[in-house]
């Protein structure tokens, strides 16, 4: 089928088979379709039908609550064509050959470890390469549970592994369905890569980095490739990851290790929202600082006042990020330099 987007740029079309995302398939030709989750949960890529039928994959998607579906609202991320369609974006829709397009693939799921008791790493070993960016993120899908959900990769250098963090989420689909089993060997689809809240390695200036649980994925993604492009010799980093008590942190040997590395130019501090900590210093892990409050709250109260020239990288749950960006604005930070990713 055929799928003409008019936006307040110039008309484009793409091609979409009936078995295909509206979302995806303009994404993997190369135009700047609008996003944020690419999941049915931020409402960022909806669209209106102004002719054509579409078919709605997951109509229990939060995000279509926000929509006025009478008028033909739809989300691009949950809707595939019956028919050729003509839909109406309100963004600037381009075609764009810049970075690597994304598309679909299959993986079967390795080395799944329990980091707490609520948060599980694996891996996901692809049959194709996915070349990404740091901080980006993939959208698994899972048979016989409706919708994907969109996942950061911990790693950072594309190839056919890919490391994810999943956090147990009641009544979350894949969640539950990787708590409730071992799903060692597994095969799942994935598309991606996605996201642009990405660290390049030729951009100078110091970092924040602010995410709230399984939100750290990406955030360990940009510091690991940061740290292996000598980005702290000449720069300095700081991390505010929150969590809700201290058993609740995981990737602390990491951060260890990365702020040892950085010879004290990278901070990391680990806030907890529902636990008062009286030592400033993790008792297992001396490089990193512990602090009491919400994430966001805390990075209010370290940061300095002028933070103009920093970049920022913010991931986490939605209201989280709102409050990390308030904060960063606060501190001077440009919004232009403020990338960020919220997951529903």
């Amino acid at each position: 089928m055929e799928i003409t987007i008019e936006s307040r740029s110039e008309p484009c079309t793409f091609q979409c088979d009936g078995d295909e995302r509206i979302l995806f398939a303009g994404l993997q030709g190369g135009f700047t379709l609008p996003y944020d989750c690419a999941t049915g949960s931020c409402g960022m890529c909806k669209a209106r039908v102004k002719s054509g039928i579409v078919d709605v994959i997951w109509p229990e998607a939060p995000a279509l609550a926000k929509l006025q579906r009478s008028k033909g609202d739809i989300l691009m991320c949950q809707s595939r064509p019956v028919t050729d369609c003509v839909l109406r974006v309100p963004a600037n829709v381009v075609s764009t050959a810049v970075g690597p397009t994304p598309g679909h693939g299959e993986g079967v799921i390795q080395n799944v470890r329990r980091l707490t008791g609520d948060v599980i790493h694996f891996e996901l070993v692809l049959k194709v390469p996915m070349p990404f960016q740091a901080g980006q993120f993939a959208v698994i899908s899972v048979p016989l549970i409706p919708g994907g959900r969109a996942y950061s990769m911990v790693n950072y250098a594309g190839g056919t592994v890919l490391e994810f963090v999943i956090k147990k989420k009641p009544g979350g689909g894949i969640s539950e369905w990787m708590f409730t089993g071992d799903r060692t060997g597994s095969t799942v689809a994935v598309f991606g890569p996605l996201g642009r809240a990405t660290f390049r390695p030729d951009e100078d200036g110091d970092l924040i980095c602010i995410a709230g649980g399984s939100g750290i994925a990406g955030i360990v993604s940009i510091l690991e490739h940061a740290t292996a492009a000598g980005h702290f010799d000449r720069h300095k980093g700081r991390v505010f990851f929150g969590v809700r008590t201290l058993n609740d942190g995981f990737y602390l040997d990491r951060f260890s290790r990365l702020a040892e590395a950085s010879n004290g130019a990278l901070d990391v501090y680990l806030a907890m929202s529902h636990e008062a900590v009286t030592p400033t210093r993790h008792p297992d892990f001396a490089h990193i600082r512990l602090a009491s409050g919400f994430v966001h709250d805390v990075a209010d109260a370290h940061l300095e006042t002028d933070c103009a020239a920093l970049t920022s990288f913010v991931a986490g749950p939605p209201p989280m990020v709102d409050g990390a960006i308030r904060v960063l604005i606060g501190h001077g930070v440009p919004s232009t330099q403020i990338r960020y990713d919220k997951f529903g």
